[in-house]
């Protein structure tokens, strides 16, 4: 007999059952079935068991057949049957086995007490309420098809609600129809990857210092990535012959955190145009700056040899996979057309929510507390540092949640290892160079000042310092 679902009790729950056998064999395979449901806990004891009239009905049995199963069980003492109280699972003791004594802190278990690795804002300031507010004022006005399938570039509502702020805080020139909805920057590298590859595209620039995990999305999507060289200006745009692609973080270099030199950000834009090149351009850390004016996106100077990447992971919080990509008119149809064609898709309701928390201006107020949270982290990380570290030199501090600690050449991993031992969580620079990237001498440790919750930086920043040369 194949499986069947029952409906148990008044409560009308739904029930699997895998009934075996047939003809006289159905009663011992109804009769197993219940007995092993009860022996391993899908049947808690005291669950009401339907009538053997409407069990019957619900697997296409004859009533005496459950009547008999039934029976059987209450007599080997898996149920119980009292009248006026229907069929139950019967109590009893169940044996649990002991569980280990589990350790109380981190420590303890091995994990660290504290994170300073880059990456993450602080979690615990998500503005709960006004998200909430926003999402229930959404969800009021949302259309009934906003719960369908919907377009794949994503509702309409988030895409003019993004087109609006970011030609307003970033310069970026963004048409509604040219953005696509994402599930954050590594979401939109794979479908940008992709389109590339069946373009004809076999390689793509990249910068020395980045993330590893956008490095083998390229890969995994057939690209080769080339590093170019770095310096003080920043990453070293005039050695793309040859090369049809480039991925950058012009606003703030991930890690070093530096802005693309002005000189620089004219060259690679003038490549683009000369050879039919195309920029990729991922916004990090764009929205947080403290002792500089905004560097503008670089999509805003020439918005059809550039692909915008940007996201929610920093301004609000990673966990949110809400990103977006800005694209020039001949790669829009094609990322779509991949993206409809694949399935890949975001929550509508999140996309509501983001659109109705950017149009009410509670994006922008939560930017706004947020930079100025982030910039007292900073400041405290700068006068901890010259107090009790004053070898140590932070450098990539006029914007975002990370700044670069330069330390004595030979020293990184040590003071990773230190690190460790206070209960800290670091990552040193080397972490970030790209495996083909011609080798420095820079010891160096990158370090998210973004992550620890409130409660947590004063320890987490304590903790460094005693790990520090």
């Amino acid at each position: 007999m194949a499986d069947t679902w029952a409906t148990l009790g008044a409560d009308g729950v739904d029930f699997h059952l895998e009934l075996t056998g047939s003809g006289s064999g159905v009663r011992k395979g109804l009769t197993d079935a219940l007995r092993e449901a009860v022996r391993s806990g899908r049947l808690a004891p005291g669950t009401r068991l339907p009538s053997s009239r409407s069990l019957a009905a619900d697997l296409g049995i004859a009533r005496n057949t459950v009547a008999d199963a039934y029976a059987d069980l209450v007599a080997e003492g898996w149920l119980t049957a009292r009248q006026g109280s229907g069929t139950r699972v019967a109590e009893r003791t169940v044996v649990r086995p002991v569980p280990e004594a589990a350790p109380r802190s981190r420590r303890e278990q091995g994990l660290p007490a504290y994170s300073l690795v880059p990456g993450s804002p602080d979690l615990a300031s998500f503005p709960r309420t006004a998200w909430l507010k926003s999402a229930r004022r959404a969800l009021a006005a949302a259309p009934y098809d906003a719960l369908g399938y919907g377009d794949p570039r994503g509702r309409p509502e988030l895409r003019a609600a993004l087109a609006g702020y970011l030609a307003r805080a970033r310069g970026v020139r963004a048409d509604p129809d040219r953005i696509v909805i994402c599930s954050g920057i590594s979401d939109g590298l794979t479908l940008l990857g992709a389109v590339l590859r069946a373009r004809g595209l076999r390689s793509l620039a990249v910068e020395s210092y980045g993330l590893d995990v956008h490095w083998n999305l390229l890969h995994r999507s057939g690209l080769r990535t080339t590093p170019l060289p770095f310096d003080e200006l920043g990453t070293r745009t005039g050695d793309l012959a040859g090369l049809r692609a480039v991925l950058l973080t012009p606003a703030h270099q991930f890690p070093m955190g530096v802005p693309l030199h002005p000189d620089r950000r004219a060259a690679v834009v003038d490549w683009a145009r000369r050879t039919g090149g195309l920029i990729l351009e991922d916004d990090y850390d764009g929205e947080f700056r403290y002792d500089r004016q905004p560097v503008g996106a670089l999509q805003g100077l020439d918005p059809d040899r550039v692909v915008y990447l940007g996201t929610a992971s920093k301004s609000l919080a990673p966990g949110l996979r809400l990103g977006w990509l800005v694209l020039p008119t001949l790669l829009a149809a094609e990322v779509t057309s991949l993206k409809g064609g694949g399935g890949w898709s975001t929550g509508a309701l999140d996309q509501l929510t983001l659109a109705e928390f950017i149009t009410s201006g509670a994006y922008d107020r939560h930017v706004r507390a947020a930079r100025l949270r982030y910039r007292r982290r900073r400041d405290a990380l700068v006068a901890a540092l010259a107090a009790r570290a004053p070898a140590v030199h932070a450098t990539g501090i006029a914007a975002g949640l990370h700044a670069v600690l330069q330390l004595p050449a030979g020293t990184e991993q040590s003071v990773v290892r230190a690190a460790a031992w206070q209960g800290l969580s670091l990552q040193g620079l080397s972490r970030y160079r790209h495996p083909d990237a011609v080798p420095d001498a820079l010891d160096a440790l990158v370090v998210g000042y973004g992550t620890p919750p409130d409660h947590a930086w004063s320890g987490a920043l304590d903790a460094l310092c005693r790990a520090l040369p």
